[in-house]
């Protein structure tokens, strides 16, 4: 993922800043990707070199990663299909036959780019997880990103996602290296049947159960 998507403009390349280089996955994605389903089909949003796509991967998922530098989706190729987009300044890419593709989970860790909420919502197929990581109001405090425009505010997430049931939520400080974050996991609706029988009984879909 591109930590350095808030677009200051004294900032290094991405490609040069230690966050943006292959590592492990983020804590958060680790510890609810039990909730994907086998097989997976997964959206990693501003993926970098793909080091959630190469997890999620290792895990049985199918990853696709979207990200504007060439340079990264090089290496992030090696563990799914990529797309090379400005998904910022341009339309946004997963297309097929004028629908929105749709997945099975959507991750997003140390990116914001708030016009692409709409988008995040229509790519979650039904029933789909959503598991979303980045810098919070605070961080300022500590290094970069610092302006307000790149730094979620309290509750943001759950404003944005309030469409979605939350399943975890998180808003607060993280050590080595020193940052405020704010952090989710929810699920999309699944389908149901509009108007179900009165005597539906036993046959009604049962309520799908999120281990914690």
């Amino acid at each position: 993922e591109r930590s350095h998507h808030w677009h200051d403009q004294t900032a290094h390349h991405p490609m040069t800043e230690p966050h943006h280089a292959l590592g492990d996955a983020s804590a958060w994605v680790a510890r609810w990707s039990h909730l994907l389903r086998n097989r997976s089909n997964v959206l990693d949003i501003a993926c970098g070199q793909g080091r959630h796509m190469k997890y999620l991967s290792f895990l049985g998922h199918v990853a696709t990663g979207v990200d504007r530098s060439q340079e990264a989706l090089c290496i992030a190729s090696q563990w799914g299909e990529t797309v090379l987009a400005d998904i910022e300044n341009a339309p946004w890419p997963l297309v097929q036959e004028q629908q929105m593709r749709r997945f099975d989970a959507v991750v997003v860790t140390n990116y914001l780019w708030r016009p692409l909420v709409p988008v995040m919502l229509q790519s979650l197929a039904p029933g789909g997880i959503l598991i979303y990581e980045t810098f919070a109001a605070g961080n300022e405090s500590v290094g970069k990103p610092s302006r307000p425009d790149f730094l979620l505010q309290p509750g943001e997430l759950l404003s944005a996602f309030s469409a979605l049931r939350v399943i975890a939520y998180e808003d607060g400080f993280l050590a080595s290296p020193d940052r405020f974050v704010q952090r989710l996991v929810a699920a999309a609706p699944e389908y149901r049947q509009a108007n179900p029988p009165a005597d539906a009984g036993s046959n009604a879909p049962s309520q799908r159960r999120f281990a914690l």
